[in-house]
């Protein structure tokens, strides 16, 4: 939740919070008799202290163009046994390439804030980021039953290079 703000609170004793017209012994007595009283120590605005905005916002893009081109990539292995094809000046071949990296960059950065922080990355805006990093982890399931699959099938994962077989 972005812009979403968190209070911190702390204990105190109720005598801070009653009215100075009682006198001091009652005063004092009450003191001791609700200790459950809180009060805001300070509001802190959440995600404050991540500076991750220029990040957060290239992952977003980044994942949301990564996870379909992966997903293409996929199909086209597991229907053809090859990878895409290079296309014009090998653009379609350097965008897979360069998807399967940003989908494990991602998941790196997820498992990293995970380790450190014990939860995943934070939603970033209208909850986007939370969804990349969902589909990148999907992304990952399915990478690996793919390349698995192929593996099992035609005992050979194809290289990151054009193969000659394929687009001879």
């Amino acid at each position: 939740m972005e812009g979403a703000t968190m209070l911190l609170l702390s204990p105190i004793s109720s005598c801070n919070v009653r009215s100075k017209h009682l006198n001091y012994s009652l005063r004092r007595r009450s003191c001791y008799s609700s200790p459950r009283a809180l009060k805001i120590v300070s509001m802190a605005k959440e995600g404050s202290d991540t500076g991750n905005g220029v990040v957060e916002k290239a992952a977003i893009a980044g994942g949301l163009i990564s996870t379909p081109v992966i997903a293409w990539s996929l199909y086209t292995l597991k229907t053809t046994g090859c990878g895409l094809p290079p296309g014009p000046g090998g653009s379609i071949g350097a965008l897979e390439g360069v998807s399967y990296l940003v989908v494990v960059g991602i998941v790196g950065w997820s498992l990293y804030t995970k380790a450190k922080t014990g939860s995943g990355l934070p939603n970033g805006p209208f909850g986007l980021l939370g969804a990349v990093e969902g589909f990148s982890y999907l992304a990952l399931v399915a990478i690996v039953v793919v390349f698995g699959l192929q593996f099992l099938d035609k005992g050979y994962i194809p290289g990151p290079l054009p193969a000659d077989q394929c687009f001879g």
